[in-house]
Parts: C-alpha cells; sequence; structure tokens
C-alpha cells in the first residue's frame, strides 16, 4: 500500500515538471508544449492526484461491489 502510493506521488512530481516547463516557456514555444500538456501530462497527474487523494474510497467502492455482485449470483 504505502509502496503504491509512493510510485504514484513520484509520477506524480516527475509529470509536474514539463507543466512546470509549459507555465514558464516562451510564449513563442507554448504552441510546441500545448498538445502534449494538455493531453498526456496534465491528466495523468490529475489521474495520479484523484488516486493519492480519494483512492481508498475507489478501492471500497469496488470491493463492495464484487462482494454484492457475488451475494447477487448466489
Amino acid at each position: 500500500m504505502i509502496k503504491q502510493r509512493t510510485v504514484f506521488r513520484w509520477i506524480h512530481i516527475v509529470f509536474s515538471i514539463p507543466i512546470l516547463g509549459y507555465i514558464y516557456s516562451p510564449f513563442e514555444n507554448l504552441p510546441d508544449y500545448a498538445g502534449p500538456t494538455r493531453y498526456f501530462f496534465l491528466p495523468v497527474m490529475v489521474l495520479t492526484g484523484l488516486w493519492m487523494w480519494k483512492g481508498h474510497v475507489l478501492r471500497r467502492l469496488v470491493s463492495k461491489g464484487a462482494i454484492q455482485q457475488e451475494a447477487v449470483e448466489k
């Protein structure tokens, strides 16, 4: 559990570096960074941040759903 959180934290940190480059780059270079930043780096950062913040709730919902699904099948 702690190892998974550490991995997500490092992914979150590493993927924030290009976003900082996008923010602090000269205005002429913004079109070069816009596509990958909007469609790759930012979504990965959002997903890892949400997983670190509310991942325990999602895991609980998934496990309850699996238990309820088994009860319905029996």
